[in-house]
């Protein structure tokens, strides 16, 4: 069986008209102004206060874009795009008739519909995009994911409660620093330039199944996150890593509820522990 999936958890929204580049690019994290047909960019749209309020892969095509989202956002992202287009030349509308495939290993024949790499992670693969869902694909992509310590919205990080630095954003070329104002930019880009950025979703392991995901994470005692996703003994938790450092200096318990667990950063990020001790 070949290494892919179909990812009913998704819906695409057609992004097309006149205006849609400069459009998207005003208000999204991720830079596509320079996005070929045949090219993705993983990005997230924003409050005010840089919260991630949505998070999609925004696909070029020769009409504009597809915008690739959580289903169950889909319809909600389509009218915030909508409230904040005002006098653009801009057509959004949800299309049902896509299947999104993602592929992992083998590359899959583009003749089957529209395919690009997955800009998050070498590793992920590729996503693909038709009207017919293959029925020989039904591997496991939440523990291939999981595996290489990929976040996803909504199992990892709570939409509307985390910053993009917490869901590793910054790691996945997700938020463009330098292409100028977005929705919530200062404050993402105050966060970055101050190193303020406490919480990571990171990567645990235990030698029994973990918990569920929202489990309450302790670290020498102390409050340091909660779980997210896993499969099995392997998972991710959004955690206060200036908590969790001081416990594994000191040989303290890392605990998922009552289970042990092991806490590692992603070998792929570009951040390390932090160098002080403690944590409010």
């Amino acid at each position: 069986m070949t290494d892919c999936a179909v990812l009913e958890d998704r819906k695409i929204i057609r992004i097309k008209g006149a205006d849609a580049v400069h459009f998207l690019q005003g208000i999204v994290t991720c830079d596509i102004d320079h996005l070929a047909p045949g090219e993705a960019a993983f990005g997230a749209l924003l409050s005010p206060q840089g919260k991630i309020m949505f998070d999609f892969f925004l696909i070029r095509t020769e009409e504009g874009f597809l915008a690739d989202a959580p289903a169950q956002l889909a319809d909600d992202l389509a009218k915030r795009l909508g409230f904040y287009k005002l006098r653009a030349k801009v057509d959004i509308e949800p299309d049902d008739s896509f299947n999104v495939t993602a592929f992992w290993g083998v590359e899959p024949a583009r003749e089957d519909g529209t395919v690009v790499r997955d800009p998050r992670h070498a590793e992920l693969g590729w996503r693909q995009y038709g009207e017919e869902a293959l029925a020989d694909c039904a591997r496991d992509y939440d523990a291939h994911r999981i595996g290489l310590g990929v976040p996803q919205g909504g199992s990892d990080f709570a939409y509307g409660d985390a910053f993009p630095h917490d869901a590793l954003m910054d790691e996945m070329n997700a938020v463009a620093f330098t292409k100028g104002c977005f929705i919530g930019q200062e404050v993402v880009s105050r966060m970055r330039h101050r190193g303020t950025a406490r919480k990571r979703v990171v990567m645990i392991e235990a030698d029994a199944p973990l918990p569920g995901p929202q489990t309450a994470v302790t670290a020498g005692g102390k409050p340091a996150g909660e779980t997210g996703s896993a499969s099995a003994n392997r998972g991710l938790a959004l955690l206060r890593l200036d908590r969790i450092k001081p416990a594994l200096d000191e040989g303290a318990d890392v605990l998922a509820g009552d289970t042990p667990v092991r806490v590692t950063l992603q070998p792929w990020v570009s951040f390390g522990w932090p160098a002080d001790k403690g944590g409010d």
